[in-house]
């Protein structure tokens, strides 16, 4: 197998000079600089621990099976290009630790913090992790192909419930006819050694590894033993709480402090409490789904839009809609009737990236299509994330008077958009026509030229999160700062929209309340007003995501001052199409003709309903009587000079 570390990667990976006069107990305060540039934190492993399984120095129990060749033999049915390697091998998390951007974003939080790349690496890379091949939290410790790929086959079927009972792969039967394994292998170790991960603490890739090469999986009827590898049935494996190891992240070791940002109270050592909840939340994709109708009871799509052949169509886990069912063999023993199933989870894992794979399938070159990161597997690929993307919302307009109400509707299961904040954005783009069909009006516009969004007063959805307060200080950063991500310590903006069941106190106890945005108990909409103006006819609105901003690019490639990935990362972002807007949904409405701008409501008749609604809009477009794009004092002379 070839190594599959890209040449240009290999070329530009530089080794981050550790610090070699980190004293511990160092206060923020006491790092802070007044001119000269940014101040490095003087972080070390400490600050970054997680309990959970731990690195292995000499690599005896990790190393022999973090390869996802190994499994292509039995798990690919007909050769490497087919399922489930297939889907997989397109998926962001077969690509974690080869994506560029990623690259050049670790590039950066090292520079920020003293070796911070490692608390990615656990996650983005975990076979490099767990040989102890993360030290320096670089690329530039990677030794052997499997750790650039990423969350594979033998890291995902190897992991256990970190929950000891019944109902967990730790102490569950193997099979229905054997007794119970309750592994002590696995657990007595690492709770003897203090790295058992508590309920609190099970994220920010707190994971439990078997150290033996046993699989697990979703099914209770697979053989305990098959051509000598041990095989183990695990519930775990269909449960949310697996992806959720990985899928709640907080910068760590940081601490609530008076002013409302998050700081450590002292470096050179772990956080007080592990707990994920009580660290500044980077992401809560997990406890956004953990607090929805679809963790309670499940959400039914009659569309099937999701699609799988589920067993009942109701989907309540991560699994239902980033795994369909379909029918497979899950082995190449097994791929005709009858041991073929209709539930082999399709290992997809279509998520809302748009572009990247594109960028690691350029990088690799002539390696890409031995690996199996064919053009075929890369463009479906894609397709399953643009799809996924248009699945999760829908768009409902409604005309009242001369206003255009659009109601964007979260049909996922987390917050829309969710995950990683940094360059991602969702907005409304607006386009009135007259009868010609020309545009006469437009909000929302972006240049797909060069991959900029015009219109900055649009309507756009998500989340800004920044450096400030005493972190900005220590870091000599101006206060606040954007996209240092392994600084980040205060949300500034979420008015991403929240799912079915969403509760503001369920929200606000996991880091995730909205920030300059009302949502109400229950709404998993939202809802903009637009003047219509005169002469508008028609309107076509469109909902567009955006994986990677033309801002966040730039940042990568001018913030980098430790090696190349900054501008690989950009230059690739332009190469293929500067990560080109998805149009998740696109709707026309005819508009009802004959109403003067006065007459609000289109009644016929300009009076106090009509001034209600005026005042209603104060501030806003919403009551914009003479299209200057605000209701003000202009827009209320207007309407009482044209009263009855």
């Amino acid at each position: 197998m070839k190594t599959l570390i890209p040449a240009s990667t290999r070329a530009r990976v530089l080794s981050t000079v550790a610090f070699t006069s980190l004293i511990a107990g160092v206060t923020l305060s006491a790092l802070g600089g007044g001119g000269g540039g940014q101040i490095k934190l003087p972080t070390t492993a400490a600050d970054f621990y997680m309990p959970g399984s731990q690195p292995e120095p000499d690599q005896a129990i990790f190393l022999p099976v973090f390869e996802s060749a190994q499994c292509t033999g039995c798990h690919a049915y007909y050769d490497a290009q087919d399922a489930p390697f297939d889907t997989w091998v397109g998926s962001m998390m077969a690509q974690s630790a080869r994506n560029p951007v990623w690259h050049a974003s670790l590039a950066i939080a090292n520079q920020d913090a003293n070796t911070a790349g490692q608390f990615c690496i656990r996650c983005h890379a975990p076979s490099a992790w767990l040989g102890n091949r993360h030290t320096t939290g670089t690329l530039a410790e990677f030794e052997i192909p499997n750790d650039f790929d990423g969350v594979n086959c033998a890291f995902c079927h190897r992991l256990t419930d970190p929950v000891v009972g019944p109902a967990s792969a730790i102490g569950y039967p193997d099979n229905p006819s054997q007794d119970s394994d309750p592994d002590p292998e696995v657990v007595d170790p690492l709770i003897a050694a203090g790295h058992w991960p508590s309920a609190s603490q099970r994220s920010n890739g707190a994971y439990v590894v078997d150290p033996h090469d046993v699989r697990r999986g979703p099914f209770d009827d697979v053989p305990v033993n098959f051509h000598g590898v041990d095989m183990h049935y695990s519930p775990f494996h269909t449960s949310s709480s697996l992806c959720g190891t990985c899928h709640d992240v907080s910068n760590i070791n940081t601490t609530l402090l008076a002013d409302g940002t998050y700081g450590p109270d002292q470096l050179g050592a772990a956080h007080g409490t592990g707990a994920t909840n009580d660290m500044f939340a980077e992401q809560r994709t997990y406890s956004e789904w953990l607090n929805s109708q679809f963790a309670v009871s499940g959400v039914s799509y009659p569309d099937n839009r999701f699609g799988g052949n589920h067993a009942t169509g109701v989907m309540s886990s991560c699994q239902d809609c980033h795994m369909p069912r379909q029918e497979g063999g899950g082995c190449v023993f097994f791929t005709e009737p009858p041991y073929s199933r209709p539930d082999v989870p399709q290992h997809s894992f279509a998520g809302s990236n748009s572009w990247a794979v594109r960028a690691v399938r350029q990088e690799l070159g002539i390696e890409a299509d031995d690996f199996g990161l064919t053009q075929a597997n890369v463009d479906a690929a894609i397709a399953r994330n643009v799809q996924m993307l248009r699945d999760a919302s829908d768009v409902e307009l409604t005309q009242t008077g001369s206003t255009l109400t659009v109601r964007v509707i979260n049909q996922s299961g987390h917050k829309l958009p969710t995950g990683i904040a940094e360059g991602r954005r969702m907005w409304i783009n607006v386009r009135f026509l007259n009868g010609a069909g020309a545009t006469i009006q437009e909000s929302g516009a972006y240049n797909f030229a060069t991959g900029t969004l015009i219109d900055h007063t649009a309507k756009e959805y998500g989340a800004h999160m920044v450096t400030a307060g005493s972190v900005a200080a220590a870091a000599n950063l101006p206060n606040p700062t954007d996209f240092h991500i392994a600084l980040l310590n205060k949300t500034s903006k979420d008015n991403r929209i929240p799912p079915r069941g969403f509760t503001n106190a369920a929200y606000a106890a996991f880091g995730g309340a909205p920030v300059g945005a009302v949502y109400v108990d229950g709404q998993y909409w939202d809802d903009t007003a637009y003047a219509i103006p005169a002469g508008a006819t028609d309107t076509v609105v469109t909902v567009y995501h955006q994986t990677s901003t033309r801002e966040y690019m730039e940042f990568l490639r001018d913030a980098n001052t430790t090696d190349g990935t900054g501008l690989t990362a950009y230059n690739l972002w332009v190469t293929l199409g500067m990560s080109a807007p998805v149009d998740m949904d696109s709707v026309q409405l005819a508009l009802t003709p004959g109403c003067v701008p006065t007459d609000l409501n289109c009644d016929g008749s300009v009076n106090g309903q009509d001034l209600a609604l005026l005042l209603s809009g104060w501030g806003t477009a919403a009551g914009d009587v003479n299209n200057d794009g605000i209701t003000n004092g202009a827009d209320l002379t207007l309407l009482l000079s044209s009263w009855g």
